[in-house]
């Protein structure tokens, strides 16, 4: 009698020392899961971006064309032959003019530039636009604070561009002394990260 009840104690012990380590062993996992999400850029949000949802699972391209502010930046990007660049690993960082950005050039500019013969002059204003590595809108700003007010990043074309906060937003500089606002921080990608701008940057 005796030893069936230290039998069913003992039972009942393991019971709850299994039901505790299973408690223990989910919460450890899920704090690792979470931290590493975190890490990963799994927890980023999907960013709407002309109408359209824009998915840190796909890729620049991939998102960029279902955009309705950007189908003068793609139709450029695909005149330009770099669609399969920006379709690559990178990562890359992308300063993405909206269709009211290139409205803002002289009447006629992007109709030249998109003609074959001004493939290379187009490659070069596009790829003014893009940095390699991923520059999210707090790596920017880190940046900024640490060259007290002024940050300084190499486009893919050799360029400059030049970042400044006013206020809480970030503002861009080009090699013209010309300006752009970033209107639509971290639009995360699965090859990089997009800002959307509101000007054109040029480069010298």
């Amino acid at each position: 009698m005796i030893e069936t009840t230290n039998k069913k104690l003992k039972s009942k012990k393991m019971k709850k020392f299994k039901t505790i380590l299973l408690v223990a062993v989910t919460a450890l996992v899920s704090n690792i899961s979470f931290a590493q999400m975190m890490d990963n850029g799994s927890m980023d949000k999907t960013v709407t971006v002309g109408g359209a949802p824009m998915y840190p699972s796909k890729n620049i391209i991939q998102n960029a064309v279902n955009s309705k502010d950007h189908t003068t930046l793609v139709a450029a990007v695909k005149a330009a032959g770099l669609v399969e660049t920006l379709e690559g690993p990178g990562p890359f960082t992308v300063f993405a003019p909206t269709n009211e950005a290139f409205d803002k050039l002289p009447a006629g500019t992007v109709d030249n530039l998109v003609k074959p013969e001004n493939k290379a002059t187009l490659t070069t204003i596009l790829t003014y636009h893009v940095v390699a590595g991923k520059y999210t809108s707090m790596d920017i700003m880190k940046l900024i604070k640490d060259g007290n007010g002024t940050a300084t990043l190499t486009t893919v074309e050799g360029g400059k561009l030049w970042f400044m906060m006013k206020g809480k937003k970030i503002e861009i500089k080009d090699e013209k002394g010309g300006t752009a606002w970033i209107t639509i921080k971290d639009v995360n990608q699965s090859n990089g990260v997009i800002h959307v701008i509101d000007s054109v940057l040029m480069p010298k």
